[in-house]
């Protein structure tokens, strides 16, 4: 069996397009991870980490239906599974390949799901999976900011993305499931806030309160409110694609990841515009408001800072992220992973990707000239000091996790075997249904 708690870090690889599809994002070549790769596994062993947010860069693996380049995925995940570092592996990170357009593409679900087949069946020791990352975000970013990939703005394009990103994000899952039947699947998604800044504001407030549920509501085939379900249908989601999300069944397989960063809070006007409000509530509170909503375990899946001019400042708040897990998991919640984000320094962020400058952004625990921060030293000192600590104080409430070097092991493929029957019985079919009524 694997670690107790999952303290973990990851490898940024984001890949958007901007400037109407005429320029690739690629995180992974900003931050030098195409050379330096085996340096960036050393790191992590370095610090102790088991755990990497990793996966290959979709737009140049996934050629076409059926067709893949696994080149970089090979010589990668196998240097993983020599150091028995488990991945979480995220198979889309904020892009999709040239061919197949953007997240306005109703084929892209389809498509997506055969690509993550194809990658469990090349590496089926991998066990834990983020199949799309942060789905409200890239909805968000892509289909009403206008900042990425489509760059559209409004509510028919963002409505229609998020069903096309959720929707693949599910069938990916099950795909999965079909090779590695005990697959976990941990969803990171950012957990946000809406303050109204007067009382006019209240309105747009609880809207903006309503619509961050959604990607994890439709993803869970939890029931969405009636304001919701009349947006979703004013904006181009059909009754038969909201029921495919009702029917849905992969909530017992997931863990939910809550990313939280300074920026996740927001004011909001009363003509609806918001801007950054800054830490008010914090990650317990919020992290305890999705909890609630749909019990699962939680990991904290992202979080970093700037290192400023002090030199203290992401040090510190890697201690007030980390209290805030010991505050959450105390109040009962089974807390079972926590991560920095991410391993290096990361490339124009600032700017949320938007713009091609070129500027360093001092986030990672590391930074681009592969030097320890301040903040990597703290992490590898809480990792020692905490190592220990179980989710919940449970040992009853551990992870299944298979580690990559004992994934041919008699009792791993026992588990694997025993969950395919599970999943395989119909007589519990029902009983597993997800069906819960909104709050």
């Amino acid at each position: 069996m694997g670690p107790q708690f999952l303290f973990a870090t990851g490898i940024e690889n984001s890949n958007p397009t901007i400037q109407n599809g005429k320029h690739r994002v690629d995180e992974l070549e900003k931050c030098n991870h195409y050379k330096l790769w085996q340096k960036d596994f050393d790191l992590v062993d370095e610090l102790g980490i088991k755990f990497l947010r990793y996966g290959p860069p979709i737009h140049t693996t996934f050629l076409g239906p059926g067709k893949y380049d696994w080149s970089f995925a090979d010589v990668t995940f196998q240097d993983l599974l020599r150091r028995n570092i488990a991945p979480i592996v995220d198979l889309c990170h904020f892009g999709v390949p040239d061919w197949i357009g953007n997240f306005q593409n109703p084929d892209f679900p389809e498509l997506f799901a055969q690509y993550a087949k194809a990658f469990a069946q090349r590496f089926p020791w991998v066990q834990l999976y983020t199949p799309v990352n942060e789905m409200y975000i890239c909805a968000q970013f892509s289909a009403r900011y206008g900042w990425w990939n489509e760059q559209l703005s409004g509510d028919q394009p963002f409505v229609t993305a998020l069903k096309y990103i959720v929707k693949a994000n599910v069938l990916a899952m099950e795909a999965i499931l079909e090779v590695r039947p005990d697959a976990v699947f941990i969803q990171s998604e950012s957990s946000e806030y809406f303050h109204a800044e007067n009382p006019a504001a209240i309105g747009p407030a609880e809207t903006m309160n309503s619509e961050r549920f959604l990607s994890l509501d439709l993803n869970y085939g939890r029931r969405v409110n009636s304001s919701m379900y009349e947006f979703l249908m004013d904006n181009g989601m059909t009754r038969e694609e909201y029921h495919f999300f009702l029917k849905t069944k992969m909530k017992r397989h997931c863990i939910m990841g809550n990313d939280y960063y300074y920026t996740n809070e927001h004011r909001v006007a009363a003509d609806g515009s918001t801007r950054a409000s800054g830490e008010i509530f914090g990650y317990h509170v919020i992290t305890t408001q999705y909890h609630d909503r749909y019990r699962l375990p939680v990991m904290h899946t992202e979080t970093n800072i700037w290192q400023g001019q002090n030199g203290d400042e992401a040090v510190n708040w890697l201690w007030k992220e980390w209290a805030n897990v010991l505050r959450v998991r105390n109040d009962g919640v089974p807390m079972v992973g926590f991560t920095w984000y991410s391993l290096t320094d990361q490339v124009d962020w600032d700017t949320a990707l938007r713009e091609n400058n070129g500027r360093l952004n001092p986030v990672g625990l590391y930074d681009l000239d592969r030097n320890i921060r301040p903040v990597g030293e703290a992490y590898k000192q809480l990792i020692t000091d905490w190592s220990q600590v179980l989710p919940a104080q449970s040992v009853c409430l551990q992870v299944p996790i298979v580690m990559p070097q004992e994934s041919n092991e008699a009792w791993a493929k026992e588990q694997k075997a025993d969950v395919k029957a599970a999943n395989a019985d119909k007589s519990t079919a029902q009983a597993n249904a997800t069906n819960v009524d909104a709050a």
